[in-house]
């Protein structure tokens, strides 16, 4: 479980990130790697610390999609939504999954196992549809296996 943020720690993390050139993307990292999530009480100190405005630190949070406003699930479901999945039905396999588990993109269920998420191109065009489930690519999703790899994560 992670811990719960607080201004103090908030600091330590920036802290340990000022030397680095262009230090933002490691902080938000760090944090990330930290609460699971880059917490909202992060934003203002990280503005401060560094000296740019609070708008540049969301707008470069919001910009990349792997960082989180909310902590994920215990699972994280990411389907590739580029063309060559596209083209090999991964639009199907996304209807049906958020469908099955009842969420639309960067949703979490309601049990708090499974956060499904959007992504742009995996590098495994040659087997799509594809997906990455807990960092673990997955090639030929189907409906059919997309619903074995949630019965199998969510067990």
């Amino acid at each position: 479980m992670p811990a719960t943020p607080s201004e103090e720690r908030v600091r330590e993390i920036i802290a340990d990130h000022l030397a680095l050139e262009g230090p933002l993307l490691p902080i938000f990292h760090a944090l990330q790697a930290e609460y699971g999530h880059v917490p909202q009480l992060a934003i203002p100190v990280i503005a401060e610390v560094l000296n740019i405005g609070r708008a540049e630190v969301h707008g470069t949070m919001s910009f990349y999609h792997d960082f989180r406003e909310e902590p994920a699930g215990r699972h994280v479901v990411k389907l590739c939504r580029a063309e060559a999945c596209q083209a090999a039905g991964s639009d199907r396999v996304a209807d049906h999954a958020r469908e099955t588990l009842g969420v639309d993109w960067h949703g979490t269920t309601k049990n708090g196992a499974v956060t499904l998420e959007p992504v742009f191109c995996l590098g495994l065009c040659a087997c799509g549809p594809a997906a990455m489930v807990d960092g673990k690519v997955v090639g030929l999703v189907t409906k059919k296996r997309f619903d074995k790899i949630i019965a199998e994560i969510d067990a």
